[in-house]
């Protein structure tokens, strides 16, 4: 059986009860510009970004990163470790061809 996630927010039991009049009133805005409601919907996906995946990870690996999240969330931590490797990769691609262009002129390699 699968384990429920259960995200708690400190003070939400205080936070003020929202009504359909709340959210029938509410404006809705786009890059700082005033939007529909559809507009707005079509705007939070790309926005957000995310992709629901399903992928098969080594044990050892998710136990590391759920010891290392405590209660932010292991899978976040592991998004986070991705994008700073690609980034990584990418910083790594940009200045290899600068350098190799600079050793080319010492007919260095």
């Amino acid at each position: 059986m699968k384990r429920a996630s259960i995200t708690k927010t400190p003070g939400a039991e205080a936070a003020a009860k929202l009504t359909q009049a709340d959210f029938d009133r509410a404006s809705f805005r786009v890059a700082g510009n005033k939007a529909t409601w559809a507009q707005w919907q079509a705007a939070v996906p790309a926005r957000i970004g995310k992709q629901r995946v399903s992928i098969m990870l080594d044990t050892p690996i998710i136990a590391h990163f759920r010891a290392a999240a405590g209660e932010r969330g292991y899978q976040t931590l592991i998004n986070e470790t991705l994008r700073r490797v690609m980034e990584g990769e990418r910083v790594i691609t940009e200045v290899r061809l600068p350098v190799r262009e600079e050793l080319a002129q010492y007919k260095l390699r």
